[in-house]
């Protein structure tokens, strides 16, 4: 009994100590509380009545508020500033991104997630800086871009190495800048996780989708890929997965809770003209369309071979994206489209010709057997497009019409299915209600709030 008592006095003490401390910070904060209220009460009669008094009352009083204010620091880690004869303001929240490529106009599904969500987290009232990868950033974009401020890193092309090595030297690069949040982007680069957690960093991670069900990747880079989903879901401070699918894989798989914010959609204007058409040899209303970077899991394959046996004369297929690393599958593509005249690769495209491309096609498809929440399946549908899209968990989420899925890897639905959505033309009071739907399902100011309230609360 005596030993147990002995024991448990360190534990006592400690407790006392903390109880100690909370009840100091108490009575210090009441103190300086109750020094503003007898200040106020101080100053507004000796001011009220010289020339401009309630004026000169009301600018002593704000001057008041910043000193005390200066003196703590609040809840949320933002700390007063005092600036004689101004009004007092927070400073704002210091972010960095990492885990990209670069932006704007850089191809990826992570890429045009962050292009379209950073501008609006500025407008948020982040302070926000994106590490980006030298070889990939646009020369012509300079230091900042819409209030985004940039860094280029240096990163290898190479497809095994680049988002390792780019996120290790931006996390060194955190550590001395020492941003209120890092916010790091995909399972990959989520490795440095506990990095930057040991170098006293708050760490947000976006979970895109199991990357390591992607097949491009080896043994071994599905190995780090997984091993990076676990410490990047275990030791950040905020996580973030963007679709219920990815939330219910982080809770039965790592056992932690994730905030669920989905993609979005700038909704477009349709209103462009056909003169971008005309440069790939198409006609309004007679082309199919893909949008996607050349990678085995979209399964271009797939639909060349479907369009192929559809034997559409007076329609082309048209693959717009390229590849960051042309291997034997981007070969496989070109050598199928030298087959049939009808096929047309465009190469990556942005701004007013891929609108053009949205806005005329007859038919989106997806046929992919990996995504996160895809944004190019988002975008088809904001333009109101006519869709198909492979059975997998990440598209059936959006819970489209049953006639718009088909079986993964099934040429032969899927070429029926294109055969009945032509035959077949949605009424313009259809493209209408999709465009809507999207619009109030999937919108980026939204992702933009919900993303600063998860800032603001892992940052805490």
């Amino acid at each position: 009994m005596t030993k147990q008592l002995i024991k448990s006095i360190p534990n006592q003490i400690t407790k006392m100590c903390e109880e100690t401390v909370s009840v100091a910070h108490y009575m210090a904060r009441l103190s300086m509380w109750s020094l503003q209220a007898s200040l106020f009460a101080w100053i507004t009669p000796k001011l009220a009545n010289t020339p401009y008094g309630d004026h000169q009352a009301e600018e002593a009083q704000q001057l008041v508020k910043g000193f005390i204010l200066d003196a703590s620091v609040t809840k949320t880690g933002y700390v007063g500033t005092w600036h004689p004869s101004h009004v007092q303001v927070a400073k704002p929240l210091r972010v960095m991104m990492l885990g990209l490529r670069g932006f704007p106009n850089v191809q990826g599904g992570i890429e045009t997630h962050a292009e379209h969500l950073a501008p609006l987290l500025v407008q948020q009232g982040c302070d926000l800086e994106v590490i980006v990868r030298a070889p990939y950033q646009p020369l012509n974009i300079g230091q900042e871009w819409q209030g985004v401020k940039f860094t280029r890193l240096w990163a290898p092309k190479s497809k095994g190495l680049e988002a390792i090595a780019h996120t290790f030297l931006g996390v060194l690069y955190a550590a001395i800048k020492r941003p209120d949040i890092l916010h790091i982007h995909a399972i990959g680069p989520a490795l440095m996780t506990p990095l930057a957690r040991l170098l006293g960093l708050k760490v947000v991670v976006t979970h895109h989708g199991p990357d390591y069900d992607r097949q491009k990747w080896g043994k071994f880079a599905k190995f780090v890929l997984k091993t990076g989903e676990f410490v990047g879901m275990r030791f950040s401070n905020g996580r973030i997965v963007i679709s219920n699918v990815i939330r219910d894989l982080v809770a039965n798989k790592h056992a932690v809770q994730s905030e669920i914010i989905r993609n979005g959609v700038n909704m477009p204007d349709l209103d462009i003209g056909e003169s971008h058409l005309t440069q790939f040899g198409l006609v309004k209303q007679r082309y199919i369309l893909l949008v996607s970077r050349l990678v085995p899991e979209k399964r271009h394959l797939d639909l060349i071979e479907a369009f192929n046996r559809a034997n559409l004369s007076d329609y082309k297929l048209v693959l717009v994206g390229n590849s960051d690393h042309p291997d034997g599958y981007v070969t496989e593509i070109h050598n199928a489209a030298k087959k049939n005249k009808q096929i047309v690769l465009t190469g990556f495209q942005k701004g007013d010709a891929l609108r053009s491309l949205y806005t005329h096609a007859a038919l989106f498809i997806l046929p992919s057997s990996h995504e996160g929440l895809s944004i190019s399946l988002l975008e088809a549908l904001s333009y109101g497009l006519p869709v198909l899209a492979s059975d997998i968990p990440a598209n059936m989420e959006l819970e489209l019409n049953p006639t718009t899925y088909f079986e993964l890897g099934n040429i032969k639905m899927l070429t029926e299915k294109i055969k009945l959505k032509l035959q077949h033309p949605q009424s313009h009071e259809a493209k209408m209600d999709k465009r809507a739907w999207v619009d109030s399902q999937y919108n980026w100011r939204k992702v933009a709030e919900k993303t600063y309230s998860e800032y603001r609360r892992a940052a805490q």
